[in-house]
């Protein structure tokens, strides 16, 4: 099976995008910021994000045999509505 160097660029992109201004974005930049080696800071950041990614890949693959691809993206995309309407939604807070 040839390498998918499209689906590589992709998984990228959504993956670099999303992370832009996370809570694991804000650790790094404090620990790089109060560690007097940020070389680690950088390896034990990376090697997280990496082992995350690894667990959400297994967990795909695992539940893309159990369950219809229809049904997965369906889900993922109910959860994600979910969380567009909740950051949406007023939460009794008032700006100002």
């Amino acid at each position: 099976m040839p390498f998918d160097w499209n689906l590589l660029s992709v998984s990228f992109i959504t993956v670099f995008l999303s992370e832009l201004g996370d809570k694991s974005q804000l650790a790094a930049i404090a620990l790089g910021g109060s560690s007097s080696s940020p070389k680690a800071v950088f390896l034990g950041t990376a090697s997280a994000l990496v082992f995350a990614s690894f667990l959400g890949v297994l967990l795909g693959e695992g539940t893309a045999q159990i369950l219809p691809t229809q049904i997965v993206k369906g889900a993922a995309a109910i959860g994600f509505a979910l969380l567009a309407i909740r950051l949406l939604w007023p939460d009794g807070e008032t700006d100002g």
